[in-house]
């Protein structure tokens, strides 16, 4: 099955897509990689929607790719004595460690960590950014606040502490265990929540040890701060633009957006736009038109992927969301406006073979009007020059290792074969120009060209380009 887009789809699994009919309608919508949230569900939910994927890739012939996206830190404020409590603007407010229920002058707020870095001026984001506190005084075992903006405040809310770089880990005791069950099961990608600094992404890394790819999610300003050395460590970035919204003000998170993009499509790793994308088809069967802008413009930027969250896990039209999706990426990538938009950034070109091939493979394909960019991988690297020069063409990614070829369905443009490895050049064209066929992308008489490294089987040496006609 080859998808007539660039631009992967990420769909999320709940409640909503359980079934391996559902799971299978949404493959058949437009869904390139699964999401699994840990933040909900149980390990025997993820297990067996893990399994029917798993079934489903079989029995298609597809490789599918699995995203395990961890809960990280949720820093929550503790409960109130009535349950709810409505919180006055210019009143006073203080958090404690006491675990007594709380009232409209105080909670308890289970986190020492914040009350020790806090100072007087620092503000604190309750529900989602809906309290807004400002801070007078603290102490290690206490804060008192001012109300800024108030309301209703319920128990457990979430805390966000803008501007300022907590002294907690990224991996909570949570996350670990959720590391090691998804590394057991063979995940292909895992995302890491609320990224604060580099050393985040590197301990995740060193944990997972090469058994999947670790996407690091830019949801919090320090991340933001540091943002290239964060790109430079992670196998791919996650705009997770729910809790990046509620930290930094909202007119600053579409140009936010937008740089992030462009620092991930430079470096060559997959970036994936996510959070609220199709929002209002949780509850309707169609979507707002400010939505179906919103996914063009992460199209037209040249975003790897475009995720659904609670529309396909929760919501009441999963199906119907992801084969929106499909159609409003479709209906970008056809217009002439999007080779404009997507030519406006050419990521530069380092003094490398590979770098150099690779170009010249999509500016080759270009002069030919091949039908396709053929790239032989074992690693996946070549496969991501390919994809990170956007070409004009669509790559067959013809990948010796199945773990590499799921990988590969987040990245652009790039439509992966798990094929064994080529012996010599002969056999090499014979199957680029196989795949070429039975994959839909040619046919006789097509050129094609043809990207690989030799000695075969050798992960990131990609040193040849040839160009082969399909016959």
């Amino acid at each position: 099955m080859r998808r007539q887009r660039s631009t992967k789809i990420v769909a999320t699994l709940g409640p909503s897509s359980a079934s391996r009919e559902r799971i299978e309608a949404l493959f058949e919508a437009g869904a390139d990689v699964f999401r699994f949230n840990f933040s909900h569900g149980s390990h025997e939910d993820h297990a067996a929607r893990f399994a029917i994927v798993r079934e489903i890739e079989k029995a298609r012939g597809r490789p599918i790719g699995t995203l395990l996206d961890l809960q990280g830190p949720k820093l929550r404020i503790g409960a109130f004595a009535a349950g709810k409590v409505v919180l006055e603007p210019g009143r006073p407010f203080r958090l404690d460690l006491d675990p007594t229920p709380g009232d409209a002058s105080r909670v308890q707020l289970p986190h020492p960590e914040i009350l020790s870095v806090l100072a007087p001026g620092a503000e604190l984001l309750l529900d989602d950014g809906k309290i807004r506190l400002r801070v007078e005084a603290a102490d290690p075992s206490a804060a008192q606040t001012v109300v800024i903006a108030g309301g209703p405040l319920s128990d457990r809310k979430g805390v966000n502490v803008p501007g300022v770089v907590l002294p907690i880990p990224a991996l909570t005791e949570k996350d670990r265990r959720d590391l090691a069950f998804g590394m057991e099961l063979g995940f292909d990608w895992v995302a890491l929540s609320f990224v604060q600094r580099p050393d985040d992404v590197a301990e995740a890394k060193r944990l997972v040890a090469g058994r999947a790819a670790v996407m690091a999610k830019i949801e919090k300003p320090s991340a933001v701060e540091r943002l290239e050395e964060i790109v430079d460590l992670a196998d791919a970035i996650m705009i997770a633009r729910g809790d990046l919204g509620v930290e930094l003000p909202p007119e600053r998170v579409p140009g936010l957006q937008k740089k992030i993009v462009r620092v991930a499509r430079e470096a060559g790793k997959p970036v994936v736009v996510a959070t609220q994308m199709l929002e209002s088809m949780i509850a309707n069967p169609a979507p707002t038109r400010a939505e179906a802008s919103d996914v063009a413009t992460a199209v037209y930027d040249g975003a790897d992927a475009v995720m659904l969250s609670a529309e396909s896990a929760s919501g009441a039209y999963p199906v119907e969301a992801v084969a929106m999706m499909d159609r409003i990426v479709a209906q970008v990538e056809r217009d002439e406006l999007y080779r404009v938009y997507l030519d406006a950034f050419h990521a530069s070109a380092r003094q490398t073979s590979a770098d150099a091939i690779t170009q010249a493979a999509a500016q080759v394909a270009h002069t030919l009007n091949s039908a396709c960019i053929v790239t032989y991988t074992t690693s996946g690297a070549t496969a991501l020059r390919a994809a990170r020069e956007r070409p004009d063409h669509p790559i067959l990614g013809l990948i010796t290792r199945m773990p590499t070829a799921r990988k590969l369905t987040i990245a652009w443009g790039i439509h992966p074969v798990y094929t064994e490895d080529a012996h010599d050049l002969d056999e090499m064209v014979q199957k680029a120009r196989h795949f070429a066929r039975s994959e839909g992308f040619a046919s006789p008489g097509h050129s094609i060209v043809i990207t690989a490294g030799l000695p075969f089987g050798t992960p990131g040496a990609t040193n040849l380009l040839r160009v082969a006609w399909v016959t």
